[in-house]
């Protein structure tokens, strides 16, 4: 099992390196060259420029088993498909379950950016209670990982 971090300005890398460094999984952060990473952990791999290209590197990567941090729901989309799990850096967990409705509201969601009648709120700033709330998750969604291994 290896933890794949979608690392371009992901707030949760250092959160999920001390988890995944307590039970001893291997940790790699994927980044553009636009983002400069150094990690005494992780493995730090830096993917050519483009618009997609440390998401499909992360993709290409990633197998069943591993997880897969990312706050993109497409880049999750295509890591369950792989029999990846992947989670969301708020904590949410992406399922087989709920990622087709994802998938929907990020495409309406654009569809009325490029309206131009609606105006979308950003994201709120973090705070530490997002923090724990990734940290509980992540930690669980090892625990499970690492159960179904050993059976």
């Amino acid at each position: 099992m290896t933890v794949y971090i979608d690392a371009d300005a992901c707030p949760v890398i250092r959160i999920a390196e001390d988890i995944a460094r307590r039970h001893g999984i291997p940790v790699t952060l994927l980044c553009d060259t636009n983002h400069w990473l150094t990690s005494d952990y992780s493995t730090v791999s830096v993917i050519g420029a483009g618009a997609d290209a440390v998401d499909l590197a992360l993709i290409n990567l990633c197998r069943g088993g591993d997880i897969v941090i990312t706050q993109d729901y497409g880049v999750a989309a295509l890591a369950l498909g792989k029999g990846a799990k992947a989670i969301h850096q708020s904590g949410r967990r992406y399922t087989n379950e709920n990622i087709d409705s994802l998938l929907m509201e990020r495409h309406l969601a654009r569809k009325a950016r490029r309206s131009g009648k609606h105006h979308l709120k950003g994201p709120a700033k973090r705070t530490a209670e997002d923090d724990a709330r990734f940290a509980q998750s992540f930690e669980q969604m090892i625990l499970e990982a690492m159960n179904s291994l050993a059976l």
